[in-house]
């Protein structure tokens, strides 16, 4: 099992090209799956998770041909088993992304209950609630969501859906599904992160009928069929505010190259309250730190708000910087599990429910230390970028499965880091 180790105390600086991102790159994978004609997606990140998915539709008969420059070509023309099993997902919660396709081109489909990081339940009723109400059938039998249409349809049917709460997943699944469906299917409550408007795009290109993308309120007028298509993956948010978060905490200067300054609204405000000039370019995102920074409160909540997906690697940043910070988690009940390994490394954090309230520390110390989670394992490497000695952050194939190569593009800030096994 693979971990990294990292020196402290060097400054980064340079330029680092932000990858495609994971959450815009499993539901495009799923797209795919609308169609018999090839499709094209390019700037696909390297990560477990999309290997993981590259598996999952392989094994359903879909040829998938993946290029060194982040080219995956698909096709689904041969696809005859429309099933996603536990052994291929059992890893990935995004697995749940493939229902909403099969259902939509093949009428059935026997999907994994999903997977993933075990930071907090993640109910995949919204998702049935949602396609039963386009006319599926969907029961949930020894872990498994076996879908099919119900008696006498030969289409899911279009309806006005309004989930209980926000899902990013389940508003993926219902705009693919809606995109093959018969007549209008109306999202009322839907997620607006850029990776929703990023797949309906794509959807648009394969022949898709769409409109208010990116906003609360989504119409799409579906189609009988729907063509192949070309299509880039939306740069990584999450990817980007880590590595804003990385330089902010260890000082230094860096360009991210196809970062998106629009995109990260929320934690850039955080960053320039607490002291770091971020400034957004035509092609990406300058941060410049120096010097101990402002601790800075916040509370995660859905796009545009603070993403509970950055919620740890600015724990670690208020983790040495000067005063005290409350951060509220109002998305999973599970993710301050990074916070006893940051304590660890000499962190002062006090937990009470959803709250953690963070006491800055000049200086943290190295250590041994274990990721729990995707996020959680972020949050440690930026703890031991800042760390007095060697700080080992075991467990990261947590890691790997959301950042592409991201000791690597350390490394050529400056950072004194390396894989070991």
């Amino acid at each position: 099992m693979d971990k990294l180790l990292i020196r402290g105390g060097r400054e980064l600086r340079g330029e680092v090209l932000i990858s495609g991102a994971k959450n815009a790159a499993l539901p495009e994978l799923c797209a795919a799956l609308l169609t018999a004609q090839p499709v094209t997606l390019r700037n696909v990140p390297r990560l477990q998770d999309v290997a993981t998915m590259l598996k999952l539709i392989r094994n359903m008969g879909v040829s998938a041909e993946v290029g060194d420059d982040g080219t995956v070509r698909l096709d689904a023309g041969p696809l005859n088993a429309p099933e996603a099993p536990y052994e291929l997902v059992k890893t990935m919660r995004a697995s749940v992304l493939a229902l909403g396709p099969l259902l939509a081109r093949f009428g059935r489909a026997r999907v994994s209950l999903p997977g993933g990081c075990a930071i907090g339940s993640r109910p995949v009723d919204q998702h049935i609630k949602g396609l039963e109400a386009m006319g599926a059938e969907i029961a949930v039998e020894h872990g498994y969501m076996i879908a099919s249409l119900a008696k006498g349809r030969t289409r899911l049917k279009g309806a006005r859906i309004t989930t209980d709460m926000v899902t990013v997943t389940g508003t993926e699944n219902f705009l693919m599904a809606a995109a093959l469906a018969e007549g209008e299917t109306i999202l009322e409550n839907a997620a607006q992160e850029p990776e929703i408007p990023d797949l309906a795009e794509m959807l648009i290109k394969m022949g898709a009928k769409i409109e208010g993308h990116g906003t609360s309120r989504i119409r799409i007028q579906g189609v009988e069929a729907l063509r192949g298509c070309d299509h880039q993956v939306v740069a990584d948010r999450i990817e980007a505010g880590t590595f804003l978060c990385a330089v902010a905490a260890a000082g230094g200067d860096v360009v991210l190259k196809n970062g998106r300054a629009d995109h990260l609204d929320a934690v850039i405000e955080k960053l320039r309250a607490a002291g770091a000039t971020v400034t957004a370019l035509a092609d990406g995102i300058r941060v410049q730190s120096h010097g101990r920074l402002q601790a800075q409160s916040f509370r995660t909540t859905e796009y545009p708000g603070f993403p509970t997906d950055m919620q740890a690697q600015f724990m670690a940043l208020n983790c040495v910087a000067q005063g005290t910070a409350k951060v509220t988690e109002t998305i999973f009940e599970n993710r301050f599990m990074h916070v006893n390994e940051l304590v660890r490394l000499g962190a002062k954090i006090q937990i009470d429910g959803k709250v953690a309230v963070i006491e800055g520390v000049e200086r943290l110390s190295g250590a041994t230390v274990m990721a729990t989670d995707l996020r959680a394992s972020a949050s440690l490497v930026i703890a031991g970028l800042v760390a007095e000695g060697e700080t080992v952050v075991d467990r990261i194939y947590h890691l790997d499965r959301g950042y592409d190569r991201m000791e690597a593009k350390l490394a050529g800030l400056g950072a004194d880091i390396a894989r070991i096994k």
